[in-house]
């Protein structure tokens, strides 16, 4: 098994930044690309970003309307995952969730993700 857990999620106003953190622990041999997704009230679980292990480097990937403004990225030391997201918009206001996958099947599919965190909420005030 694989355990999750977010960090960094909180207040703020648009225009600001944060930055979250999800540390994974457990048996994570095998995880090689892990997620974000955030779910708004009344609303799907949405993908926002992935980061696949490739040797020592890494690919990264983004839904459309975070490009250039959220950066993926881990540190091996502390098996963890960041998703820094900076210019927050109100409509980036969702339970931000991180997910890990052992398998195949495509980085934007929730499906595709064995394990999950609880989730942390961003809020965003205009």
């Amino acid at each position: 098994q694989v355990q999750l857990v977010e960090s960094g999620g909180g207040l703020v106003q648009a225009g600001g930044s944060l930055r979250l953190s999800c540390a994974a622990s457990g048996r994570t041999f095998g995880i090689y690309a892990m997620g974000w997704f955030r779910q708004a009230p009344g609303k799907e679980r949405d993908f926002v970003a992935a980061i696949q292990w490739r040797g020592s480097d890494s690919a990264t990937y983004y839904t459309d309307s975070v490009k250039g403004l959220f950066t993926i990225s881990r540190d091996d030391a502390k098996n963890t995952v960041y998703l820094q997201m900076n210019s927050l918009k109100p409509e980036d206001t969702a339970v931000y969730y991180c997910a890990a996958r052992r398998g195949i099947g495509s980085l934007y599919a929730s499906r595709s993700y064995d394990y999950w965190g609880q989730g942390t909420q961003v809020t965003v005030s205009s």
